[in-house]
């Protein structure tokens, strides 16, 4: 208390000045209308700046949760054109009944949203880390993709985060294709080089397409529902071997800055799953 008093008594004359300079500001503002109004104005501008940036704070943290919901909402939206070409395309057939077949399809699974914390393009086998694992509900050949179109497959899981296959990697990752709206199927391959292109391999002679086709993911493995986009054919080669052929396809997934995927949790992919390995140990034990 003596400490406090002592401050007071040698500052005094500051707090005088000061409560002084606050009471002549009152009655400047107050009772001059000229100064008032620009007081007010002054204020306002203040007061709008900082609102000005505290908007744009807010928004710039909120761009991780906007970009998961576009991420989401997108693949959702490429997977509803998908069946609705589908059924747009066949017009003979009980569109009613067709239309509950694709919805029920499309309930079977669910997106498990993502962030990607490591990424490479520039190495021949390629891998990339997300920041969800079991705990999130991912599993091992689980397809990962993202909004514009396939990524790669699950590899190896932990409690928080789960090591992804992605396409851009030459050894790994074989993907089952299709052309859009044609029917014919093959894999896709990447040989190593530009991250934009990879390879759909044998494709059969017989089968009629063209430059500028689509190609999608064709549902006949046991990781990714068909219609997934993959990308463009630009080009079309005869396989090595002269028997098929090899088409050139500019991937519409980006890796080089990839950040927001969604792992596609297909509730009936662990059946399908322990199907194959059923079948695989069939062969296996079967007298020759």
């Amino acid at each position: 208390m003596k400490n406090l008093l002592t401050f007071v008594t040698r500052y005094y004359h500051w707090f005088i000045l000061l409560l002084l300079e606050v009471a002549s500001g009152v009655l400047l503002f107050q009772y001059n209308n000229y100064q008032s109004s620009v007081w007010f104005t002054s204020a306002n501008a203040v007061v709008g700046k900082v609102y000005e940036w505290d908007a744009a704070v807010r928004s710039f943290f909120s761009l991780t949760r906007v970009n998961e919901e576009l991420t989401l909402r997108n693949f959702y939206l490429e997977r509803q054109v998908t069946q609705l070409r589908r059924l747009y395309g066949d017009l003979t057939q009980d569109t009613t009944v067709m239309q509950r077949q694709e919805l029920e399809f499309l309930s079977q699974y669910k997106l498990i949203p993502a962030k990607v914390v490591s990424n490479t393009v520039d190495k021949a086998n390629n891998l990339i880390t997300i920041d969800k694992g079991s705990l999130d509900g991912v599993e091992k050949d689980m397809g990962v993709a993202c909004g514009s179109g396939v990524v790669g497959v699950v590899y190896l899981v932990s409690s928080h985060y789960s090591v992804v296959i992605p396409v851009l990697n030459v050894t790994s990752s074989r993907i089952s294709c299709a052309i859009r709206g044609r029917g014919y199927f093959g894999y896709l391959q990447w040989y190593g080089g530009d991250p934009s292109v990879a390879y759909v391999e044998d494709i059969p002679r017989h089968a009629r397409f063209k430059r500028g086709d689509w190609v999608e993911t064709s549902g006949y493995s046991a990781i990714f529902p068909p219609g997934v986009l993959v990308g463009k054919v630009t080009n079309i080669y005869n396989s090595p071997d002269g028997l098929s052929y090899r088409l050139k396809v500019k991937l519409t997934t980006d890796f080089a800055c990839l950040r927001d995927v969604c792992v596609i949790n297909d509730k009936s992919i662990s059946e399908r799953l322990r199907l194959m390995e059923q079948v695989k140990d069939s062969i296996t034990m079967t007298p020759k």
